[in-house]
């Protein structure tokens, strides 16, 4: 089949692309500008470039309609949330023969908004943090739980005249930081969410569902992040699906129907070890390829969902399979070694135990993303983008 890709300099897109192409699959890769991570894969058969999706929405939209048509795509696959939102919510705009398989709009967006998902998740007895909804910053309750309290935005993905911008989860640990913090705030991230702030691991259900059954799940745990106090995985490994939190994550998912890939995040709650919904993201996410390499091919399920009816439910994954962001890890470590009194208040590893841990270069059941031996360009084309964010980062500081 023919499958177009988009976000090409995502890490997600580049696994995807490797994925299909060894499937057999014909991969064209889309990204704003080329060349980008994906487009340099050798399983990358063409390259697309198009308007930027974030400032140019309309226009983004009508292009891809255009090349889906024009090159005969027999499946679009959308990566980012942005692009996800767009594709889904001009599905009528692309070619009939072309599959697209996620779920509709008014699903994708229901499972976006997270006021809306705590909200069903309460209603099915799926547990969240204690949670107060702020509609407008005139009007701040004082929070019934105790400080830092969490400050989360109704959606982190929001489409203004301006074009779409990102919000950000905020932490008040008073009453008048927080009253300050919600003053500041425009008009487009409200309502706003005040919650407690949950301590202990983050815990990741990863599942594809076809037309509300759920026919692959996955799980990982994060061994190392960047920035090293919590933020993208450079270092996972597979575990055993989590009891609680897939009986959660499968309980959301059936509840609003979900079509496709998605990830649902929890933190294991350290004072009674239940897992506490955090969000649901309706997309691929960026450490796919350990998924693929334990067994769970999730972008081969999604594919074929578009040509089977009824697909079969994945066999069990392999456990204790890592996976490794090299260029990430080095960003890691570098923090963990001059980021100074930060990572020593949040409780970070030590310099000379970053070290040990990061030359371990060769383990058991170790993978790296990238480089991969069979597709070598992608790793010289981040490596060089490596060098050069680091140089214009130095020139900067002089």
């Amino acid at each position: 089949m023919k499958v177009l890709v988009t976000d090409g300099g995502n890490r997600a897109a580049l696994a995807i692309t490797r994925s299909l192409g060894r499937a057999g699959h014909t991969v064209v890769v889309g990204e704003k500008e080329t060349p980008s991570l994906a487009q340099t894969s050798r399983y990358c058969s063409d390259r697309l470039v198009y308007p930027d999706p974030v400032t140019r929405s309309d226009e983004f939209v009508a292009f891809l309609a255009s090349a889906v048509k024009a090159r005969a795509i027999d499946v679009l696959l959308p990566v980012s949330d942005i692009t996800t939102f767009l594709v889904t919510e001009n599905r009528d705009c692309f070619d009939r023969r072309c599959a697209i398989p996620f779920a509709s709009a008014e699903i994708v967006q229901r499972a976006a908004n997270k006021v809306d998902l705590m909200q069903t998740a309460m209603r099915i007895g799926v547990p969240v943090p204690r949670t107060m909804i702020v509609c407008d910053a005139d009007s701040i309750p004082r929070p019934e739980f105790p400080y830092p309290v969490v400050i989360k935005p109704w959606k982190s993905r929001v489409r203004t005249p301006a074009g779409w911008v990102s919000t950000a989860v905020g932490y008040a640990d008073s009453f008048d930081n927080l009253v300050r913090e919600l003053k500041r705030r425009p008009k487009h991230e409200f309502p706003v969410m005040l919650q407690e702030r949950i301590a202990g691991p983050g815990v990741g259900v990863f599942a594809c569902y076809q037309e509300g059954r759920a026919v692959a799940l996955f799980s990982h745990r994060r061994l190392r992040e960047r920035p090293p106090w919590g933020g993208v995985s450079v270092l996972s490994e597979s575990v055993p699906l989590p009891p609680l939190a897939s009986d959660y994550a499968t309980r959301l998912l059936d509840e609003i129907g979900w079509h496709g890939v998605a990830m649902v995040e929890f933190k294991q709650d350290a004072r009674d070890d239940v897992p506490k919904l955090m969000e649901i993201n309706g997309r691929f996410w960026g450490s796919l390829q350990l998924a693929i390499d334990a067994g769970v091919d999730f972008p081969r399920v999604l594919v074929e969902m578009t040509r089977s009816e009824r697909v079969q439910r994945q066999a069990p994954y392999r456990v204790g399979v890592r996976s490794r962001w090299l260029w990430g890890d080095v960003d890691s470590l570098l923090v963990t070694l001059f980021g100074g009194q930060r990572v020593a208040a949040l409780g970070g590893q030590s310099r000379w135990g970053a070290i040990r841990e990061f030359v371990k270069f060769w383990q058991p059941d170790l993978r790296y993303e990238n480089p991969s031996l069979r597709d070598l360009r992608p790793w010289f084309f981040e490596t060089y983008a490596w060098f050069r964010t680091a140089a214009r980062d130095a020139v900067r500081r002089s």
